[in-house]
């Protein structure tokens, strides 16, 4: 394991959100969600149980992670009052950690252990939010992108623990 991260993160899931089946429609706020390996969340018609166009095999793309204190910083550069959460679409909100720093880690939250392999690139609907958020979020400062190694549930307020060494596939 890396000694610069401690097995028991100060991170916990500040909140959870689903893609809903109409593209663009803003993401629905849950308690709870199931994570199947190598699928995705349960119930997320964005991502859940994608293929690679490439391969045929599943997508790596099955999870988004941001934390709310980048979004805190977005929010104050832009000058507003906040950003609701959700409003960035992404699965996971976090606090407490690094999660940029993390990729190439296995975290686990609730039963489920997540692989954190890439930065997340912005897309446009982020300038829909407020414009300028997109450029804000450029040079990873819009979480990252995380495939499921074990499936579980994972709630709000779940603990986010370091469980695996760097992944050299990440």
């Amino acid at each position: 394991m890396n000694p610069r991260f401690p097995t028991s993160l100060p991170g916990r899931v500040a909140s959870l959100h689903l893609h809903p089946p109409e593209p663009g429609a803003p993401l629905q706020s849950v308690d709870s969600v199931e994570v199947a390996e190598a699928k995705g969340i349960v119930g997320d018609a964005r991502y859940f149980g994608r293929l690679s166009r490439q391969t045929g095999q599943p997508a790596r793309r099955q999870v988004t992670l941001i934390e709310r204190e980048q979004i805190a910083e977005h929010v104050a550069a832009l000058g507003l009052q906040t950003i609701p959460p959700g409003a960035v679409r992404a699965n996971i909100e976090t606090t407490g950690l690094d999660l940029v720093a993390l990729i190439g880690h296995e975290i686990e939250i609730g039963d489920a252990v997540l692989l954190l392999y890439s930065p997340r690139d912005p897309c446009e609907k982020m300038d829909a939010v407020c414009q300028g958020l997109r450029k804000l979020m450029l040079n990873n400062r819009q979480g990252v992108l995380a495939e499921v190694l074990r499936s579980g549930k994972i709630c709000v307020g779940d603990a986010i623990k370091l469980c695996g060494k760097a992944n050299a596939n990440a």
